[in-house]
Parts: C-alpha cells; structure tokens; sequence
C-alpha cells in the first residue's frame, strides 16, 4: 500500500475558524475523517458545505467523542500518517504541500511523532494579516502528526482522538521517537507550522474577547466528553470535572511576545499537491 496523509478533525462550537482549519489542511490530506461534538453554532453548517466540496472529507456528528480515536485505530500498521487538526490550529498550506511529498516518500519513517514550530495567538488582524503570540519552543508544541506505521495498535480509554489510550509500538520505536522540528528550525525556516489560536474567541457563541488571554476548557476537562445516557450517569456519580485551563497559560505563553505574518496561513488561492 502506498503512504497517504489521514486528518481527523474533533470540534465543538468552532464556526469562527473551523473552515480555514479545514481549507488549510484539506488538500495535504488524502482523507479526512471531521467529528462535530454536537455543536450549537454554525460549525455544523460549515462542516456540511466542506463535505460537499471536498469528496474526501467525511463529517459526522457525535455524542462521544472517543469515537474519534475508534475510528483511527484500524490504520495501526499500515503506511498512514494521522494528521490531528483542531479548530483553533491554523496551517500554513503552502509549507504543508512541500512537506508533503518527503512525508510520503518516507523522510521522517524513522519517527513515531513529529512536533513542529508553533505561534499560540494572544491577537490575530486578519485585515493586517499580522498575528501576535509566542513561539513553541520555548512552548509545547501542539502538532498531532502520527507515524501509524510505526505502532501494532493504539487503543483508546475513552477520551478524544489521538490522546490517552494504550499504544503497542513495532521494534524500533516507542513513546520518545520523536522529530521536534522546532528544535532544529526556526518558524521563517520549518516545513510545518502552525498558528495556534487557542486564546481567542473561537465561535460566535462565545463571549466578546477580554484584555486578558483565556483558553476555554476542551470537552474532556468539561467532562461533556460523553454525551450519552452512560456519559451523564457517570457525571452523576463522579460529579462533574471543573474546568482547569490556567495550565494552558504556563504550557503556551513562554519566552518574548513576537509579532509574524500571518498572510500564509490567511490565503484564499487553493493550494494544489504534486
């Protein structure tokens, strides 16, 4: 089997940046896997038009989002790379289609995981297309790019896609196999980065945006990750999770606030793959 380039998508109330999320990524992508955790903004809509022009973007809507990992789990040992996009990480799309032909001819095989170069965003001007954050590194990256080559299996616990779980990897690899580009390139130089939009408003339902950079809790630390009868009668039981997102903070505002242009990662103009 010839090496493809899989996404899978995990959202949630997402409508201000999902669609550029997608267009960003979409034609790096030999398929698309998009899950809307029943979302009450229009990121249900825009995902519906996204599936209609693109024919390798499946959407579906869920009340578990564990589905999202349990749909990934039969490409373990196969030439697959899983690519995990959010809807607040915005790819450069241009970098993504040079990466993309040395990602499939097998430049980074020797990996289990690749990190990248990121800009978690306290401030995007899309008229100025200018964006304003800081830098990972010093940062953790947020890059979700997986070597499914590299595994026997990966079986989840319940939480989101490509989190948690237990994986079995082939000889050769394991949990620290991993090429951190940021290590080795800067953000003018790196194939794959990506401006990471947590701290701002994400959906229209969302309140105004303060002086003060917040990241709303994910589904897991809501608890809300399960919807489902089962999930609300655990809810019950256990009581439900606090959201604890000062930690996002400490992970993503390190080292000097920098400005960089954000003009690639804001394009219209398709970005055609050899």
């Amino acid at each position: 089997m010839s090496a493809r380039i899989v996404g899978v998508v995990l959202v949630r109330n997402d409508d201000l940046f999902i669609e550029r999320a997608i267009r960003n990524a979409a034609r790096f992508c030999d398929g698309i896997h998009a899950f809307d955790h029943v979302s009450t903004d229009r990121t249900r809509e825009i995902l519906r038009d996204l599936a209609a022009e693109y024919d390798h973007l499946e959407v579906r809507r869920v009340r578990n989002v564990a589905e999202s990992h349990r749909a990934l789990e039969g490409y373990a040992g196969t030439a697959t790379w899983v690519f995990g996009v959010d809807g607040d990480e915005l790819y450069d799309p241009a970098r993504l289609a040079t990466f993309r032909n040395g990602l499939l001819a097998g430049a980074y095989d020797h990996a289990f995981r690749i990190a990248s170069n990121v800009l978690n965003c306290v401030g995007l001007d899309v008229e100025k297309r200018t964006a304003t954050g800081y830098l990972s590194p010093p940062g953790r990256s947020i890059t979700k790019l997986y070597n499914f080559g590299a595994i026997e299996s990966w079986a989840g616990d319940g939480s989101e896609r490509l989190h948690g779980g237990t994986i079995v990897f082939r000889p050769g690899y394991d949990a620290g196999s991993i090429d951190n580009f940021g290590e080795s390139m800067s953000w003018e130089q790196t194939p794959l980065r990506c401006l990471h939009v947590c701290f701002l408003r994400r959906s229209s339902l969302d309140p105004p945006e303060s002086s003060e950079p917040s990241a709303r809790p994910n589904v897991v630390e809501t608890g809300m990750h399960d919807l489902s009868w089962r999930g609300g009668l655990r809810r019950l039981v256990r009581g439900r999770a606090r959201p604890e997102v000062a930690y996002k903070r400490e992970k993503y505002m390190r080292g000097d606030l920098v400005n960089v242009d954000a003009s690639p990662f804001l394009t219209d103009e398709p970005v055609r793959t050899a």
